[in-house]
């Protein structure tokens, strides 16, 4: 594959980060994953404002605009052969000198991957994706909202805990879902987080909730836009600090995050594997309608 390294179209065997590199150093760095449609990356403003917002906190000048970054999109699907595909925009503070500097970065170090879209799974619409609660708690964020980073070990020690658990019974003998559970984290106060790479939405008596971003959640791009559909459709939303028994008692759940749009969860297995199924619902399917028909309407 091909991927463009500091403006540079270059085969991905080539790309060396030197070892000086503050993201590799501290994990000072940022990164933003969104797809294409009909070779369009959907949402890219509001991707772009995110990673600006957290490069300005963290002091590193990327001088990023849409028009080069949509240029290099349209390249890199030419040069790769794909119609449409997964792109990941990252953004490290560059190369310095050992020991955390008091002025800016001024040379970040600025990769756009690629890769081939994941297959859509009609399988998956219909019966949704099982969602099993971590005990591994969301930690704290890193500023006053949490940045989209690449210190990403709490998620990582997630994603160890979720393999873990589906190693064993009755998990491993649960072949009848459409797909591998997703890992959930609540707070270390016990309150509704986010998934491993998802926000999470339920809905209950026809409102639409989802978690605080007073949580530490991540503030993601596709959980903004869902939150805008659900009032062009008249929806009502409620975000909030909810508890396990408020999934148990919700109508609808479904995930979200750029790459797989809206994902619907087809059932919840608490941390001690205790398992209660869902049926994906009507507003799940209309939000999902609409989120595709904007995203193709580009």
């Amino acid at each position: 594959m091909k991927i463009f390294m500091n403006g540079t179209l270059i085969e991905q065997a080539k790309a060396v980060v030197s070892a000086y590199d503050h993201g590799f150093l501290y994990g000072i760095g940022l990164f933003e994953t969104f797809r294409t449609y009909g070779g369009r990356a959907f949402l890219l403003q509001q991707h772009l404002d995110r990673l600006a917002d957290g490069c300005g906190q963290l002091r590193i000048e990327p001088g990023l605009s849409a028009p080069d970054v949509e240029r290099q999109i349209s390249e890199l699907l030419q040069a790769n052969g794909l119609a449409d595909a997964y792109f990941r925009l990252t953004v490290t503070a560059g190369p310095n000198q050992l020991g955390l500097p008091s002025g800016e970065y001024e040379e970040p170090t600025i990769i756009l991957y690629v890769k081939p879209l994941p297959p859509v799974d009609p399988v998956l619409e219909q019966r949704g994706k099982p969602l099993l609660q971590l005990r591994t708690a969301r930690n704290t964020p890193e500023g006053a909202y949490r940045f989209k980073s690449l210190h990403y070990m709490n998620n990582y020690l997630a994603k160890i805990e979720l393999s873990s658990l589906l190693a064993k019974p009755p998990i491993s003998t649960a072949g009848t879902d459409a797909s591998p559970p997703e890992g959930l984290m609540l707070t270390e106060q016990g309150f509704l987080a986010e998934g491993i790479v998802s926000n999470l939405f339920f809905i209950r008596g026809g409102c639409l909730y989802t978690p605080s971003l007073a949580t530490g959640i991540l503030p993601g791009i596709t959980r903004a836009y869902v939150l805008e559909l659900a009032a062009k459709q008249r929806i009502p939303v409620q975000e909030g600090l909810y508890t396990w028994g408020d999934l148990l008692s919700a109508d609808e759940v479904f995930l979200t995050n750029s790459i797989q749009e809206l994902v619907p969860v087809g059932a919840l297995i608490d941390a001690d594997l205790n398992r209660s199924d869902k049926t994906p619902g009507p507003i799940t399917r209309q939000l999902l309608h609409h989120y595709r028909k904007e995203a193709n309407n580009l």
